[in-house]
Formats: structure tokens, C-alpha cells, sequence
């Protein structure tokens, strides 16, 4: 090793040392501040989960009931919005690195999310839902028959927990034993495959909003029995980008007002034809 003078050393460090930001230039500012100083809140979405969310290459814009919160939420915090779609196993992860600011996706709150996410309160509830593919009606009538068959989910989903007994939130019917599990990126995925005729999946388990909407649009699924389980949907934001309680009073003082102003109960009915926005069963 070759010999460095003790005086360059010396100055070496005190030049680094003066480089280096005080404790309080390396502090950040909260989230809110930071969207309102970019003027643009970045939201995480899924752009194939209809009536959710789903971007219409038709027409190149974006349609759906979380589509619209975002639009609204954004709104009344002054800026615009901006959708981003990564996968939904990277949105329930945590530690987003700040590639977005906000996931409003109908995401269930649960206490493992609950460890790397911050929850807003609910902006609407949604009952969990099998459907089976129509040629399957006279044979498959009640979860029980299901065993032995295939069952698709969205991966990283509260319906992948529940089929593999491991969700965390109360359940009203316990889930079907003997199933076997089959993990897509999205729900849609199972709906769309079932409708382009393949037989790889004999149910979906998903958001009641996803089977009656895909009925609706003709597509050869019939629910199944009742909802399983219901859930309380909320927007997220990731711990890992802390400081951002001032953001998570903010978005939950919006929510209070588009719930106390009728505007979330209007979305609910527009994609819906319910009003999703109240805790109860069908």
C-alpha cells in the first residue's frame, strides 16, 4: 500500500466534512409538501381492473370508480394527477422508493400491509366474490364443489390469503378446502381468460364489482353463492416515505368530505349501480 501523508489525509476530511449537508438541509419535507410543491400526485393504479380502474386504448384515457377518486382527490389538493402502474405485488410491498405518491386501488386493509403502509380511513367497502365459468352451472353449486377445481386470483390479493387460510380480516363463510390456486397479475386476467374460451380456470374469486360488471359486459361467468367476506378499502402510502402525516390527515380529510358531500356515494352508483360506500352486506 502506498504511504499517504497524515496532512493530506487531514484535509481530505475536512473537505468531506464540509460537503456534507448540516442534520437539517438532509431533512424532508412531508409528502403533502413535496406533491403540492411538484403540483402533482402520482397514483399507483392497476390499468386492467374494470370497473376499478382501466385505461381505454380506444379513446387513450383513463375510466373507472378508483380512476375518478384519484381525479377528485387530486383536485381538492390542488394539483394534477398522474397514473403509474406497477404491479400490484409491488404496490402491497411497501418501499415505492417514491416512483408514486399514493395507491388509490381499492386496496383491503390488513395488518400485515398495515406494517409497511399507512392506511387512510375506508373510502368504500366491497364484498369478495366467486364466480364460476356459465358451463359449469349445473355441476358447480355451492363452494364446496369447487374442490378438486381451479380457482384463479389476482396475486398478492386478500382472495389469495383467504383461499390459502391465511387472511387476517374476518371471514363470513370459511374458504373451500381442496381448491387448487392459480395466481395472475390481476383479476381481470381470470375474467378475460375464462371470456376468450380457455379452460384453465373453472372459478375466480374477486370483487363483487369485477363479476357483476363482467356479467353485465357478457362475459360467460355466474356468481356463486353469497360473498365470502367483505372488505374495507383505503388509499396507502408507504412508511418508507416518511415524514407523511401531514399527507395522511389530508387525504383522510378529503375522504370525510367527498363521503360527507355525496361525491363518493355518486361514483359508487355511476361504476356500480350500488352504493358501496356504506359498511354493510348485500
Amino acid at each position: 500500500m502506498r504511504h499517504i501523508p497524515f496532512s493530506l489525509i487531514a484535509a481530505l476530511f475536512v473537505s468531506l466534512s464540509s460537503c456534507a449537508a448540516p442534520p437539517s438541509a438532509q431533512t424532508t419535507a412531508d409528502l403533502l409538501d413535496t406533491v403540492k410543491a411538484n403540483k402533482k400526485l402520482r397514483v399507483s393504479t392497476d390499468a386492467n381492473y374494470r370497473p376499478q380502474s382501466y385505461f381505454d386504448e380506444a379513446t387513450k384515457t383513463w375510466s373507472g370508480f378508483d380512476i375518478d377518486v384519484a381525479r377528485e382527490t387530486a383536485r381538492r389538493l390542488g394539483v394534477e394527477v398522474e397514473f403509474v402502474t406497477p404491479d400490484w405485488s409491488a404496490i402491497t410491498a411497501g418501499n415505492w422508493a417514491r416512483r408514486w405518491d399514493v395507491s388509490i386501488g381499492s386496496m383491503t386493509i390488513t395488518p400485515e400491509r398495515a406494517e409497511v403502509l399507512d392506511f387512510t380511513s375506508p373510502y368504500y367497502y366491497t364484498p369478495a366474490q366467486f364466480a364460476i365459468r356459465a358451463d359449469l352451472k349445473d355441476t358447480v353449486r355451492t363452494l364446496a364443489d369447487l374442490s378438486g377445481r381451479t380457482v384463479c386470483v389476482g396475486e398478492a390479493t386478500t382472495y389469495e390469503q383467504y383461499l390459502n387460510g391465511k387472511l387476517t380480516i374476518d371471514v363470513v363463510t370459511p374458504p373451500p378446502t381442496g381448491v387448487k390456486v392459480a395466481t395472475v397479475k390481476t383479476d381481470a386476467d381470470c375474467v378475460q381468460s375464462i371470456q376468450a374460451g380457455r379452460k384453465d380456470y373453472d372459478a375466480v374469486l374477486t370483487a363483487w364489482g369485477v363479476v357483476d360488471d363482467s356479467i353485465k359486459q357478457g362475459i360467460s361467468i355466474v356468481a356463486l353463492g353469497d360473498p365470502v367476506y367483505y372488505e374495507d378499502l383505503a388509499m396507502a402510502l408507504d412508511k418508507a416515505a416518511k415524514p407523511n402525516a401531514k399527507m395522511l390527515a389530508e387525504l383522510n380529510r378529503i375522504i370525510a368530505e367527498m363521503h360527507a358531500d355525496g361525491t363518493l356515494s355518486r361514483l359508487s352508483m355511476q361504476y356500480y349501480g350500488y352504493d358501496l360506500t356504506k359498511k354493510k352486506r348485500r
